[in-house]
């Protein structure tokens, strides 16, 4: 089984992810959320075991991005000169072309050379040979076989599978049978998200096959998230029952908390869908604008939100219940 693209030496990139996973206490990435991730929970995910990851659109503007990427690596270079073992911490480029920042995003990306850069929402094709002349890794977001096969044909390292039940934009496949068709013509690292909520989670995406776990949801109740209080809270008050799927705000299917959207002033049950995509939304108030700011994303896992904890605390109980997975014959 070989990747579709003649482009990837895969056995360096078997070695770098042999390196990366060396260095973490449980394959599990903390996935990029807009307007959720920033460096806190960058550094706190990288110290505890995990890779942290942030989307480069959560920095405005370009000035504050230079700002976190500078506090991100000089904290992680004295945990390591304290003797710490840090995990990678991973950059987040939307790159569809709704995007007016994604040029000078990629530029600051690569000055500060993180070693995982994470494409999402159009074709990875202009981030990928920056990022592999400096020697990091590029995977691609993808909600479907067909983004898979053309991000592997790019040339991309690997890919991260959306699942359905994921926060946020989401895929309609379910992880059980989107993980084999990938296998199919994939041979390079798979980080599966959709769901998982806890350390049994993340080993069984290993058993289907993938190479690491992606977690959001969970990571937003954490003390720090820059999530808004509110978002935090109603995690710890609903379930999966209250979650819908839409694609009415950005263009693009995604899961957001019903009872965010009825206190923004909107009927999610009169939801139509936005007839041109937009990733962008700090713009004006309107009802296409509002996420995320004002209308929450989770994924189908929020049950398992029990109250705000910290980081350290999450990845230490993913990682006591993932040994325990594994001892499962």
């Amino acid at each position: 089984m070989v990747n579709e693209s003649s482009k990837i030496d895969m056995s360096s990139v078997a070695s770098k992810i042999a390196n990366i996973k060396s260095r973490m206490t449980l394959p599990v990435i903390a996935s990029p959320m807009f307007l959720v991730s920033g460096p806190d929970l960058v550094i706190a995910a990288c110290k505890a075991g995990a890779v942290g990851s942030f989307p480069t659109l959560n920095a405005r503007p370009i000035e504050v991005l230079e700002q976190w990427f500078q506090r991100i690596t000089q904290e992680l270079d004295e945990f390591k000169a304290a003797g710490g073992k840090p995990a990678p911490w991973a950059a987040n480029l939307i790159v569809h072309r709704s995007n007016p920042r994604a040029a000078e995003d990629l530029a600051m990306t690569l000055k500060y050379k993180p070693e995982i850069v994470i494409t999402a929402l159009g074709t990875p094709a202009n981030v990928i040979e920056g990022v592999h002349a400096y020697g990091g890794l590029v995977f691609a977001d993808v909600n479907s076989v067909a983004y898979a096969k053309k991000s592997a044909a790019a040339g991309v390292d690997g890919l991260v599978l959306v699942a359905a039940g994921a926060g946020g934009h989401t895929g309609p496949i379910s992880a059980f049978s989107f993980v084999p068709a990938v296998r199919e013509f994939f041979s390079g690292p798979i980080v599966l998200g959709g769901g998982i909520v806890d350390g049994a989670g993340i080993r069984a995406a290993e058993v289907l096959g993938a190479t690491f776990g992606y977690i959001g949801t969970r990571f937003i109740a954490t003390s720090e998230s820059i999530a808004a209080e509110g978002h935090k809270q109603m995690l710890v008050d609903t379930t999966e029952e209250d979650i819908i799927c839409t694609a009415h705000f950005t263009g693009v299917p995604a899961n957001y908390l019903k009872p965010s959207i009825v206190k923004a002033g909107l009927d999610p049950a009169q939801l139509g869908v936005r007839a041109e995509k937009k990733f962008d939304s700090r713009g004006a108030a309107t009802d296409e604008t509002k996420a995320w700011r004002d209308i929450w994303s989770a994924g189908q896992g929020v049950r398992a939100i029990k109250g705000v904890v910290s980081v350290a605390d999450l990845v230490a109980e993913l990682k006591s219940g993932y040994d325990k997975a594994k001892l499962v014959p």
